[in-house]
């Protein structure tokens, strides 16, 4: 089953790190956040990506064709444009298959899933976006999916409130002052599976959502509540804040290379 990573957008509330690199490519412990997203799926044994590429989508192109060089010490002779690299004996390369597909650069994002429907072959694929990471279990929500037969799944996950909440009691003093709680209501985190069918409800120029809107009404949307792990790479304090999680418990790192 292939998985469709949306990596066009410009990251514009990400402006520190963005101005040269697309969203995707912004790294979390000296990797893009794109690089654990796949390591995620990876794990769980789905290593057939579709990435849809628009904002610098060449610099997407270029960290994965150069990546063997990047990651190892090489030598290079001029003359000849020869590469060698000098890998550790108990370095392990990443197995990934990649399509890159070029979306457009102001592409909404379902229309951007409904561009690669040439490369779906299969019943069923899976689509995620490039900014965010999680500890769920891909093969728990493949079961899930496959078990009530509606058309979509999307993964609920609960959100962190970016302000301190108040509590009070009814003779108005604060019984609580919880800073940045986790809120109890679901948003949608990615980790998304679809029938093929669903390309019959995307129409161009949509938003993903949009389309999610017209199965609603036909009971063909179901979520997969986890309860887990899970962090968007949205502006600079989350890509300080998980820089500082991968130093100290990155619970997404669920793979063991």
């Amino acid at each position: 089953m292939k998985t469709i990573i949306l990596c066009g957008g410009s990251g514009t509330r990400l402006k520190e790190e963005t101005e040269f690199k697309p969203k995707p490519m912004v790294e979390v412990g000296g990797k893009p956040i794109l690089w654990h997203i796949m390591k995620i799926y990876n794990h769980y044994g789905y290593k057939d990506f579709v990435l849809a590429l628009g904002y610098k989508g060449s610099y997407i192109k270029d960290y994965f064709l150069k990546q063997r060089h990047y990651s190892c010490d090489f030598a290079l002779k001029t003359s000849e444009g020869k590469v060698s690299n000098f890998f550790e004996d108990n370095q392990k390369q990443d197995d990934f298959n990649i399509i890159f597909a070029e979306t457009g650069f102001e592409t909404p994002h379902g229309e951007r899933v409904l561009m690669l429907k040439k490369y779906i072959t299969e019943d069923m694929f899976m689509v995620t976006y490039g900014d965010g990471v999680s500890d769920i279990d891909i093969s728990k929500l493949v079961e899930f999916h496959k078990s009530h037969g509606k058309i979509a799944t999307i993964t609920g996950v609960h959100p962190t409130s970016r302000w301190g909440l108040v509590n009070s009691d009814d003779n108005s003093m604060v019984t609580e002052f919880a800073q940045k709680p986790m809120l109890y209501d679901y948003t949608n985190g990615g980790f998304m599976i679809f029938n093929k069918e669903f390309f019959n409800y995307i129409e161009p120029g949509e938003m993903i959502e949009e389309s999610f809107a017209k199965l609603i009404p036909q009971k063909q949307l179901a979520i997969y509540k986890h309860e887990g792990d899970w962090h968007c790479m949205d502006t600079y304090k989350d890509f300080v804040d998980l820089n500082k999680l991968w130093l100290k418990d990155p619970k997404w790192k669920i793979w063991n290379d």
